[in-house]
């Protein structure tokens, strides 16, 4: 009996981790050891073993920096030793993200960088106000009790709980991941929205100095050369009024031709700057000017119960001046249509016209720099503009009231 039930245990052991046929064969090696732990599990446990160092460190410096030069505010020193602080926890901050990255698999983008402008006074406003030295902040103060937990958990499951001690790595360091993205990321949507405003302030500048070079060319070249031809006519007349009364006649008739037109200049330039029938009265009468000098007729729909703000009705306008200049120039239109309309919160523009279509933002009729000014004030621009036609181009601009542009009444 003791012989046959020996057998059976053989039997089976043979198809376990022993490696032996049958039990004859003691000299056959075992399979070599190995850890019971893979990788990413000693990674998980490396990293809850430094929590607790890490976090203290952290906290320490908080309580004597942070917390330092918040009680020293009422002194000359203690914002900028604040300010000074904050940029540390930047970097504590960089740090965190940084062992995140290694040991936890957090992949974290880094915050932008405070921007460097407005003097000392200026660095240290944008410091004390910072979201993302702040937020780190509040991760190395609340880190120490849970630096603590993990550690103790960890370093005891070592030696007591070994079998489950992954199970509870896990769980932890997810904890951990948690509390990473949620206070050492930086804000998707604020960055974004940062992002957006340095790029619109950019074409907002070029914008405005294109402009100016623009209004500088045509005094330049227009009214202020014809100026200078009737300064100098009417000084030729003068001379020959005496003498010559007919022949200086003749050339105070042509200087006077010459006031006409540089008069004309001086108006079709005020009119490029801002239009007077837009500050008179309004998108719907100056709409009707531009388009009563488009090469094409041109229908003009305006339904605002009010007028907005001046800022946005002068942006209006240059958008859909620019527009009927395409469809005269390019467009090979047969007629056009303008419709103006306010649709809650936003002024929605709509400019069509039937000509041959094929308009592209790059195709170099002003439609990519149209979209970038536009965007720049929150606005929208799309164009849809397939071959043989017809194109419609839509833009948005934010609707502003226009009280928000009156001065305060005095008290």
């Amino acid at each position: 009996m003791t012989e046959r039930l020996f057998n059976d245990g053989d039997g089976s052991g043979s198809g376990s981790g022993s490696g032996s046929g049958s039990g004859d064969h003691g000299d056959e090696r075992l399979p070599a050891p190995r850890f019971a732990y893979g990788r990413v599990t000693w990674k998980e446990i490396a990293h809850l073993l430094a929590n607790l160092p890490v976090s203290l460190v952290a906290f320490t410096y908080v309580v004597m920096v942070v917390f330092a030069g918040g009680g020293l505010a009422v002194t000359v020193i203690g914002f900028p030793l604040l300010a000074l602080g904050l940029v540390g926890a930047r970097w504590s901050g960089r740090l965190e993200r940084a062992r995140a990255r290694r040991l936890l698999g957090v992949r974290i983008e880094e915050p932008s960088p405070l921007p460097r402008r407005g003097g000392l006074l200026g660095w240290l406003w944008r410091t004390l106000k910072d979201p993302v030295a702040w937020r780190t902040v509040l991760y190395d103060f609340i880190r120490l009790p849970w630096g603590i937990l993990t550690f103790v958990t960890t370093l005891t499951s070592l030696f007591v709980l070994w079998p489950v001690l992954p199970f509870l790595a896990r769980w932890m360091t997810d904890v951990d991941r948690a509390m990473v993205r949620g206070l050492l990321s930086p804000s998707d949507e604020l960055e974004r929205r940062i992002a957006e405003l340095e790029s619109d302030r950019g074409v907002v500048v070029d914008t405005a100095a294109a402009d100016l070079r623009r209004i500088e060319r045509d005094l330049h070249d227009g009214a202020q050369a014809r100026l200078v031809n009737l300064a100098m006519g009417l000084g030729l007349a003068k001379e020959k009024l005496l003498d010559d009364p007919d022949t200086a006649a003749v050339m105070v008739a042509e200087a006077h031709g010459e006031v006409k037109l540089a008069l004309q200049e001086l108006r079709d330039l005020a009119r490029g700057i801002h239009p007077a029938v837009l500050t008179d009265r309004g998108l719907d009468a100056a709409l009707s000017s531009v388009a009563s000098r488009c090469t094409v007729p041109v229908r003009v729909e305006v339904d605002l119960a009010e007028r907005p703000a001046a800022a946005i009705e002068g942006i209006a306008y240059f958008t859909v001046s620019e527009l009927l200049q395409n469809v005269s120039k390019h467009s090979g239109a047969r007629s056009a249509g303008v419709a103006v309309r306010r649709a809650a919160d936003r002024l929605l523009i709509q400019v069509e016209d039937d000509g041959r279509g094929g308009a592209r933002l790059d195709g170099g009729t002003g439609m990519k720099g149209l979209a970038e000014r536009l965007g720049a004030v929150d606005g929208l621009f799309v164009l849809d503009s397939p071959v043989g036609g017809p194109t419609v181009v839509t833009a948005e601009l934010p609707w502003r009231d226009r009280s928000d542009d009156q001065p305060a009444p005095r008290g």
